[in-house]
């Protein structure tokens, strides 16, 4: 019983030990809670009076454990950084309406104090839209429950009216800590990105209004926007304006067109993109350590304002990962962004190189901050399952439903949803026609698999066996991320429109289901009823573990198909075995020592139903379920006979170019690059656009390129369709080594626009880094009815 005591003691004054420690850190370091000032100055911030050079890091306290925030932070100040750059997600503090939540991991005025606590100081990006790669941009599920939403407008009341209650909300918790009350936030947000989206000064105007409403109406209000897009619209001057590139950028060349506009404004690259975020199913990306500190360096010689995009990307847990379009496709839990912390808190490379550069920058007096110690990571031995509940034994209550709907309309924010309905007989094999998947489907008749279809794909048929009178048709869909950027963020989930049936000659719309709804909390599932046996079809797998000591670990599943994954009731996220992430991150202050318990839903069927904590990541590793490349085996393209509708040069410089021709009518768009300004082999092409009738960029969802000569799909994520994904710094490059990078110019794409387009003229923009590879000088142009021959 002593020895017991003595242990409890020592363990108890460790505690006690590490506490007083980190106060003392914290007193030692915090900021001054004295009412300040920070205004915008001469070519220059001014922070109480004097010329103040951010120095940002942006990290989201919602993909990071609150037990790790300081750990963070301390971080980012070892880095060099002076301030901490913060989104704040709608849809996390209000999922259902009227009903906030700004408690625990939620509690965002926590986060900011503890900024503060460590000497840092804060910008806030409340939204009400933030895009992040995070479900439907941060806009919560349930406004798609109005039938005609429209989002980023005036036009739509009731869009207007939640997101002014939900700044309202934001300001009860954050306006007290403006600076000029003693607080340590310097700037505030109004909405993001808004130029890629649209161009009302009215709409920006009102955000604006809305957050002085709030309370935030004695700190410095900003924007942000690229340097193509910063000029799409004029907002009240008291408003700092800020651009974002990413790493590599020229940085003189991004903040031309803006010191024309703006000569005594102070330069901001709000968002500094340090890496890039990854794909399922596409390459791990990666931006060299080289690129981005050169550019850091251009941006520190010439004393401009920065923030780090990401300094730690965390990881984006449960079910709040979102995606691109077009072409759609979702974003994988690790938000690890090749930031210079790493997922797990761990210092890189790309750390070491951001902190010795900063140390030359330093103001006088001024030290970077300490490296606190790493976080202890650890290993769990295999952990085999055998417990398993097959999904359709455990089917929650059904609802009755004459027509297809989304999930939304079944009160149904996010996982998996099953429509059932009954078949007629049939002799011969007839043909299922979904509109819309939203966005992985199985289909099952009689329990039996028949196929998949995946929005990736742009997959809306099927063939189904024949079937005996009463057959029973199953269409379970997953969700795998809303749509978090551009036109395609009103997302709906499930099957958006309506499924029929086809035998050649009719076809039938299908009607009375039994829909059934499968959420993603912990409970749900915990509900299964597992025992022990082996199955073949979706189904929950539950395992128990032993742990004597406590760490982070990777969760490895390389094994396993695609579905999600519980840990102790933590949900930690989606897996999808195509990859290029293969393990998930388990933070040690989520286990505990003695028995663990861990639960995965997979939709196929785990090759080894195990699983093992290891200490490094897999985040490089895919496993593509459909060729990555726009060109089939053997396939060529033939212009010979084929009369192009326009042909010219471009200039060599970094900015949009638009030509326009007489007007054209077709379906299919050839772009065909002859030479490069560099006279080498490769074409690249950041972003493309066809102007319409009206002189506007036509709509680019339902784009597919069919065909593409070359395109880099291993060594970087450079595929065909990076030419409309609406994002300046990922690039179309043909392939750098292989057998496609030996072919030498001409290199085509051409694109299925999805329907009959008049089309007067495109706008063509070139890479934005420092590298001119692929810069397309000469060029033809071709537009059909009909499809290219290949």
């Amino acid at each position: 019983m002593k020895r017991l005591m003595l242990v409890c003691l020592l363990a108890y004054a460790q505690i006690a030990f590490a506490q007083n420690a980190i106060k003392t850190s914290v007193a030692q370091t915090s900021l001054s809670k004295t009412k300040g000032s920070f205004v915008l100055g001469t070519n220059e911030f001014l922070l109480n009076g004097k010329p103040f050079l951010i120095r940002a890091g942006e990290i989201h306290f919602p993909r990071i454990p609150r037990e790790y925030w300081d750990h963070r932070i301390k971080l980012c100040k070892a880095m060099g950084m002076n301030t901490i750059c913060i989104y704040l997600f709608w849809n996390f503090h209000e999922q259902k309406p009227d009903q906030f939540d700004f408690t625990g991991q939620k509690d965002v005025a926590a986060f900011v104090k503890l900024v503060q606590a460590n000497g840092m100081y804060c910008i806030v990006r409340p939204g009400p839209y933030a895009c992040a790669e995070w479900d439907m941009g941060g806009l919560p599920w349930w406004l798609l429950k109005k039938p005609d939403l429209k989002v980023r407008t005036l036009e739509d009341r009731y869009f207007m009216e939640r997101s002014a209650k939900y700044l309202k909300e934001v300001g009860k918790q954050l306006a007290l800590l403006q600076i000029q009350n003693g607080g340590n936030i310097i700037m505030v947000q109004v909405e993001n990105e808004y130029a890629a989206f649209g161009n009302s000064a009215e709409y920006m105007d009102a955000n604006r209004k809305n957050l002085k409403d709030a309370g935030f109406n004695k700190v410095q209000l900003m924007r942000c926007d690229w340097s193509s897009t910063f000029n799409s619209y004029i907002t009240d001057p008291e408003v700092a304006i800020t651009l974002n590139f990413g790493a590599g950028s020229d940085v003189d060349k991004q903040f031309k067109g803006f010191q024309e506009k703006h000569p005594t404004a102070p330069l901001m690259c709000s968002e500094y993109w340090t890496g890039w975020f990854d794909h399922w199913g596409r390459p791990h990306e990666t931006r060299s350590i080289n690129s981005f500190i050169g550019s850091l360096k251009d941006m520190m010689d010439r004393k401009i304002s920065f923030s780090l995009y990401m300094a730690h990307g965390g990881t984006t847990f449960g079910q709040w990962g979102g995606a691109n379009s077009p072409p759609y496709s979702a974003m994988v839990a690790s938000y690890d962004y090749n930031a210079p912390i790493g997922e797990q808190g761990n210092t890189t490379e790309k750390f070491f190189a951001v902190r010795n550069l900063l140390k030359n920058y330093l103001n006088p007096g001024e030290k970077l901050g300490d490296i606190p110690a790493p976080i202890p990571v650890i290993t769990i031995p295999k952990i085999t399952f055998e417990e398993a509940a097959p999904l359709f034994d455990n089917l929650p209550p059904g609802k009755a439903s004459e027509i297809i709907k989304p999930m939304e309309m079944f009160d149904q924010g996010w996982g998996r949803i099953n429509y059932r309905t009954n078949l007629t007989a049939s002799t011969t094999p007839r043909k299922l026609i979904i509109t819309e998947v939203h966005d992985w489907a199985q289909v099952f008749i009689n329990g039996k698999l028949v196929g998949k279809l995946d929005r990736r794909r742009a997959d809306s048929t099927i063939e189904i066996p024949a079937t005996k009178a009463g057959a029973v048709l199953d269409i379970l869909v997953e969700a795998t991320g809303r749509v978090n950027f551009g036109e395609a963020v009103i997302d709906r989930k499930g099957i958006t429109e309506k499924v029929e049936i086809s035998d050649g000659s009719t076809v039938q719309e299908l009607k009375n289901w039994t829909v059934y709804n499968f959420p993603v909390d912990y409970q749900f599932q915990a509900n299964a009823k597992f025992v022990k046996q082996k199955v073949n079809g979706p189904a929950w797998y539950r395992a128990k573990f032993n742990l004597n000591q406590t760490g982070d670990t990777y969760i490895d599943l390389s094994t396993w198909g695609k579905g999600m994954i519980w840990v102790n009731g933590y949900n930690i996220g989606r897996f999808w075995k195509i990859g290029p992430q293969q393990t998930f991150l388990m933070p040690g202050v989520w286990l505990k020592r003695g028995m663990n318990e861990i639960i995965i839903l997979d939709l196929e069927r785990p090759t080894d139903a195990t699983v093992q904590g290891l200490k490094e990541p897999i985040l490089d590793k895919i496993n593509p379920d459909a060729s990555l490349l726009n060109r089939k085996e053997g396939q060529n393209l033939v212009l010979t006979n084929e009369k192009p509708v326009l042909a010219g040069s471009f200039d060599a410089a970094i900015s949009w170019k638009t030509v326009s021709f007489t007007t054209a009518k077709g379906r299919y768009f050839c772009f065909e690059a002859l030479s490069s300004q560099e006279n080498d082999n490769f074409t690249s092409m950041a972003e493309l656009q066809l102007l319409g009738r009206d002189g506007k960029p036509i709509s680019t969802q339902k784009w597919k390129v069919i065909y593409a000569d070359s395109e880099e799909v291993t060594a970087a994520n450079n595929a065909a369709d990076k030419v409309f994904d609406n994002q300046e710094s990922t690039i179309w490059h043909t392939q750098y080594i292989g057998k496609q990078s030996n072919t030498k110019q001409p290199h085509q794409l051409v694109i299925d626009l999805g329907k009959e387009e008049e089309i007067t003229g495109l706008r063509y923009l070139p890479r934005s880094d420092k590298k001119k590879g692929g810069m397309i000088k000469d060029y033809k142009v071709y537009l059909k009815s009909a499809r290219f021959n290949f």
